[in-house]
């Protein structure tokens, strides 16, 4: 059978996008199977359905290039979009119209491709190799204050001393004790103690070093000494209007935090300046628990409120007017104006990442308006994603871009084919709407709490499943009182009238903090959940896409992708073994079931990662995880759960010893084969390689490990390690490689 067609069962009704006639049926079609779907089909062409699956393309490229090995050559993927491009194009004049869509899917794929391997060139900078102290000339280009009266700088290297200019970082990201007035714009010199950025805690992770690097931050740590205010120097126009526009959030940040008063001034003011170091971790904990955190992340909402604001005020003022309502386009120029806030508060927030997706969404919507085209259409949404990824291709790893363009997905599917508006009878037509209005805020909750739970659970391993009650509650606080009052303090704020529009905006903030603490007080209002892999996340992302993009009954069969999805993510369990990226500390699973921590202090971060992944809600600082650990200077130990001895060896005097008694290993030391007792061994050359390391066990002893730098990985966001000869005698005999100590205590090899 070389597909054709049978006669039986003519009578052509017309042929779809993919060149199959709905009337006839193959020979062995069952059931009309072959007739249902190519109508389908047809539906989607018919419906221009096909568009939406580029972006998905685009999407595609870009996980791939952050999956690859080591850095492609730029000519390759440049090649590949022309050659796709180019067969894409001869097909479609040929009339092979279903070669031609594979052809331009691939060309967006490999478009994909393309733009990461430029944005990750274009914001190429130095990465510092190792720990360093040294005395730094920096221009402060922002300032995030915290609520202890510390904070941290986001600086522009001018000087370093003992770093050549070629090595030298161009951003670094400190903290400090005590800010002392600094402020941006300001030139600064200080002693600072200083470190690559963090990669990722445990395979699979967040990873910090590859975040920082496309902020151009070569470097992190803390200022150690006191610090040295230099004479203003030249700046270019952009960055005296950025280290301006800092300024200005910084100062009305204190403005409102001061006006209303504690844990609600600063959630106030990260509402309208996208400040969040002033408030309390109590208050973040209430947030999260109510599943409103995304209130005092200025994203999407706050876009939205912002344009939806901008327009709706110049839309009501213009129409008192007739002779402007009925001989102008108002809703065109409301539209206009409201693009030229979305953008101004855009670049007051900060012009963070989320922020100006955000941005993008709202500016294309209301483009669609200056065009008199549907402003919430998935179309839209599929442009705005192309968009982003080909400005900021990076974004698409973080959870931002996944969970907010899941979320608008899945609401704009879920009302595309609304039924008509019923007329409501004119006695309770207000009941009526109010009721509806409630029924839509509870129904588009649940749909985009629906929609990005998986994201929230692979990321943060946590879900709140009272977010709607949540959300249902404080919505209304915020677009009805906190937000307009947000817009009017900004605008009065110049001429010094805003104290009483903070104080009544502080009355909406009470209101949403108190629900937020009475939901999060609720018995089982944040659920941990235990760490799945990528492959599960992927597929459910497949099926989620699959039931928003496609309008035909055809959507249907992802419910049986995200069952297979879910499935998969059901069998991932957490390790039993996880070591941080630079041996320093590790945590195994002792014999009741639960993680122990090794030398886990000063990297509480990693810590909580940990703990996290394995559904515990335990503290780092929670006195039970060392209980089966023994620890002193030298080192630690402890016993896994299937009776092997774990040494974590911190210095080299300690390394005979438990090379003699250890099942296993592991050391910040470059140990080569001087260790040959343990079953395995971890050493310094193993976590420069591969970073952090998780090992599962398995029913017959034996183990299966998993690294975040795969054999040959070579990417720019991981720098190559410094390495010094310890001049410290050691059992085994000669000496040590000790990655990163007090360089005084060396001698360069």
């Amino acid at each position: 059978m070389t597909g054709s067609f049978s006669k039986a069962g003519a009578g052509v009704s017309g042929t779809g996008f993919w060149g199959l006639t709905v009337g006839p049926r193959p020979a062995y079609a069952l059931n009309g199977v072959w007739t249902w779907l190519a109508r389908q089909l047809a539906q989607e062409d018919r419906e221009r359905r096909y568009f939406l699956w580029l972006p998905v393309g685009a999407l595609t490229g870009t996980l791939a290039y952050f999956g690859a090995a080591r850095e492609p050559a730029i000519w390759a993927p440049a090649i590949g979009l022309a050659l796709c491009g180019i067969f894409a194009c001869r097909t479609h004049w040929r009339g092979a119209r279903v070669t031609s869509a594979v052809f331009c899917l691939l060309a967006f794929v490999v478009a994909g491709y393309l733009a990461a391997t430029l944005r990750t060139q274009s914001v190429g900078a130095p990465i510092l190799a190792g720990m360093k102290v040294t005395k730094v000339t920096a221009l402060i280009e922002s300032v995030d204050e915290r609520a202890n009266g510390g904070g941290r700088l986001l600086l522009r290297v001018i000087d370093m001393d003992t770093v050549s200019q070629e090595n030298r970082p161009l951003r670094l990201r400190v903290t400090l004790r005590i800010l002392g007035g600094l402020q941006a714009r300001q030139m600064i010199r200080a002693t600072m103690r200083l470190m690559p950025p963090a990669e990722a805690a445990e395979p699979g992770g967040y990873d910090f070093a590859r975040e920082a690097y496309f902020q151009s931050i070569g470097a992190v740590g803390n200022i150690a000494a006191r610090v040295e205010v230099l004479p203003p120097m030249s700046l270019s126009l952009s960055d005296w209007f950025g280290t301006s526009v800092d300024r200005a959030r910084n100062d009305l940040t204190r403005r409102i935090a001061s006006t209303i008063g504690g844990d609600d001034g600063a959630v106030a003011a990260a509402l309208v300046t996208g400040k969040r170091g002033l408030i309390s971790e109590e208050a973040n904990e209430a947030l999260r628990g109510a599943g409103i955190y995304h209130v005092v992340s200025i994203s999407g909402l706050h876009m939205v409120l912002a344009a939806g604001l901008f327009m709706w005020s110049l839309r009501a003022l213009l129409s008192l007017f007739p002779a402007v309502a009925l001989n102008w386009p108002v809703k065109k120029i409301s539209a206009a104006f409201a693009m030229l806030g979305a953008s101004a508060y855009c670049i007051f927030a900060g012009s963070e990442v989320a922020t100006e997706r955000s941005l993008i969404m709202i500016l294309v919507m209301l483009g669609a308006v200056l065009f008199d085209r549907p402003a919430l259409s998935m179309r839209n949404l599929a442009v705005a994603a192309l968009i982003v990824m080909a400005r900021e291709p990076d974004s698409v790893m973080g959870p931002s871009f996944q969970m907010s363009f899941a979320a608008v997905a899945a609401m704009v599917a879920l009302f595309e084919r609304g039924p008509e508006e019923e007329t409501l009878e004119k006695d309770n037509a207000f009941i009526s709407r109010m009721m509806r209005a409630l029924g839509v805020m509870l129904l588009t909750t649940a749909v985009a709490g629906l929609a990005t739970g998986a994201f929230a659970s692979f990321h943060f391993h946590r879900i709140n499943p009272y977010s709607m009650i949540g959300n249902a509650l404080t919505l209304p606080l915020v677009e009805f009182i906190v937000m307009p009052a947000a817009l009017i303090g900004v605008v009065l704020g110049p001429f010094g009238l805003d104290g009483w529009v903070w104080t009544i905006m502080g009355l909406g903030i009470s209101g949403m903090m108190e629900v937020s603490r009475a939901v999060a007080a609720l018995s089982g209002s944040t659920l941990h959940q235990t760490g799945f892999g990528l492959p599960a996340l992927l597929l459910i992302t497949f099926g989620i896409l699959w039931i928003c993009l496609w309008r035909s009954q055809i959507r249907y069969f992802g419910s049986l992708i995200l069952v297979l999805g879910f499935t998969l993510a059901s069998f991932d369990r957490p390790p039993d073994l996880i070591v941080d990226p630079r041996g320093r500390s590790l945590a195994l699973r002792g014999f009741d079931g639960r993680l122990q921590v090794l030398h886990g202090k000063g990297n509480d971060f990693a810590v909580s990662q940990w703990l996290l992944g394995d559904a515990d809600r335990r503290k780092p600082n929670d006195a039970s995880l060392g209980s089966q650990v023994g620890c002193d200077v030298s080192g630690c130990v402890a016993t896994w759960q299937d009776g092997r001895t774990v040494a974590l060896v911190l210095e080299p005097q300690a390394l005979g010893e438990d090379c003699a008694r250890a099942d296993v290993v592991i050391t910040r030391l470059f140990v080569g084969a001087r260790c040959k007792g343990p079953e395995l061994v971890l050493d310094g050359a193993h976590f420069a390689a591969h970073g952090a390391t998780a090992i599962s066990l398995r029913a017959d002893g034996t183990w299966v490990m998993r690294v975040s730098r795969p054999e040959g990985t070579q990417r720019v966001w991981y720098p190559v390690r410094q390495m010094r000869f310890a001049r410290v005698p050691v059992s085994a005999g000669g000496d040590i490689l000790d990655e990163e100590t007090d360089p005084r205590s060396f001698s360069a090899e």
